[in-house]
């Protein structure tokens, strides 16, 4: 019997998300009864509102079972298109939207629309874990930028300028961060933007968290900076974080006609197109908008609680420092006084102690954790009290 030939270079070469396998394990403990405080998970803890579910369950009653366009349901592009116009004053027509099965989905159709093998991506550190994977996964180059806690984990213009080569395609752009929850203010995104645009960049703008912002912040949408600046971004989101709807894997993508076209025609020959009557919960939560104001309002004063929370007891811990988040549920404290590369740190802690993180290595950014604070107050408590003295022990 002869040996298959290998299999190919992307299966071989993309790397394993680190914080999908691990919050699977914390779940495994769990299921199995252990008392395992996780904060591993980029999603909210919160269920999709019930009249999104509604929106859907009649839509199944109603036969939306079927095929569906493959950039979307038309009333919901509509609807998305109004979004931007209300939200930004940023005029985009439903032509100029794909739906598809994700942000994450979103982002990697940006990045097959624009990327040729050999293009060079750059790629802000830390970083989402997908990101470079996705732009290995179109041929090209990820090129990563590196910023930390000195700079709040922001980038500036000085910084992306070192990085650029005649190589340089597109860079991606995520505000408000994961993994750091950094927001970027209007006139550090319009100098980046700058930037950008002076090198001819396609911009991926990833703003799947715009409505998780604190402290009086307001989202950027990056299109919405100039005709130029909406020429070259791709604007990524979803319903995923500010509805809680991760599970239902709908993601938007929006950019000008020919781009989207191009967007669109490649999800067809990869994924035909997005749930269908989903998609019909997705148009209640946009069309709805006093119930889906009511509940984000909700989500945001529990998140805001539990950010404040968590950061007060990490930066009680000796030896351990975190900056204060502005956005998404994240906190990105760090460790590196304790000694032990980041691996390490969270593999012990979630043995010894039955706490889930997510280390800094999986985001480019040795010497940190991640900890999604997207946990009940009680966890949060609990948790912190066993990471308390399980760095207590290292002190030793």
């Amino acid at each position: 019997m002869s040996t298959p030939p290998p299999l190919s270079v992307w299966a071989q070469n993309v790397s394993p998300s680190p914080t999908l396998e691990i919050d699977a394990k914390a779940k495994a403990m769990l299921a199995a009864g252990e008392d395992v405080c996780s904060f591993a998970a980029g999603e909210p803890d919160f269920d999709t509102p019930e009249f999104i579910k509604a929106a859907a369950i009649a839509a199944l009653h109603a036969g939306k079972t079927k095929y569906a366009p493959t950039p979307g349901v038309e009333a919901l592009r509509v609807a998305i298109a109004a979004r931007y116009g209300a939200e930004y004053g940023y005029a985009v027509k439903p032509s100029q939207v794909v739906v598809s099965p994700g942000g994450k989905f979103s982002c990697f159709l940006g990045l097959q629309a624009v990327c040729n093998p050999g293009d060079e991506v750059l790629v802000p550190a830390p970083y989402w874990v997908s990101y470079p994977e996705m732009v290995k996964l179109c041929g090209g180059r990820p090129v990563f930028v590196a910023a930390d806690d000195r700079t709040a984990f922001k980038l500036t213009p000085a910084m992306v300028e070192q990085a650029i080569t005649p190589k340089t395609k597109a860079v991606i752009f995520n505000n408000p961060s994961n993994p750091t929850g950094a927001v970027y203010a209007r006139a550090e995104v319009e100098a980046l933007v700058a930037v950008f645009l002076k090198h001819n960049l396609y911009i991926l703008s990833d703003e799947m968290y715009e409505h998780l912002i604190y402290d009086g912040g307001t989202p950027t949408c990056v299109a919405a900076l100039s005709a130029d600046a909406a020429a070259h971004t791709i604007t990524a989101s979803g319903f995923s974080k500010s509805y809680a709807m991760t599970g239902w894997r709908l993601g938007t993508l929006v950019a000008r006609p020919d781009l989207a076209k191009a967007a669109g025609e490649l999800q067809a020959q990869m994924a035909s197109n997005a749930t269908t009557f989903g998609q019909y919960g997705a148009i209640a939560a946009l069309t709805e908008r006093e119930q889906a104001g009511e509940s984000l309002r909700a989500m945001k004063v529990a998140f805001d609680r539990r950010r404040k929370l968590m950061h007060a007891g990490l930066t009680a811990i000796p030896g351990m420092t975190c900056v204060l988040a502005g956005g998404a549920f994240y906190l990105f404290p760090n460790i590196a006084r304790f000694g032990l590369p980041s691996v390490e740190f969270a593999a012990r802690l979630l043995e010894t102690e039955k706490v889930a993180t997510v280390p800094g290595l999986a985001f480019g950014a040795e010497g940190y954790l991640r900890l999604s604070y997207a946990a009940s107050d009680d966890t949060i408590a609990r948790g912190l009290a066993r990471l308390a003295r399980f760095c207590a022990s290292l002190r030793r």
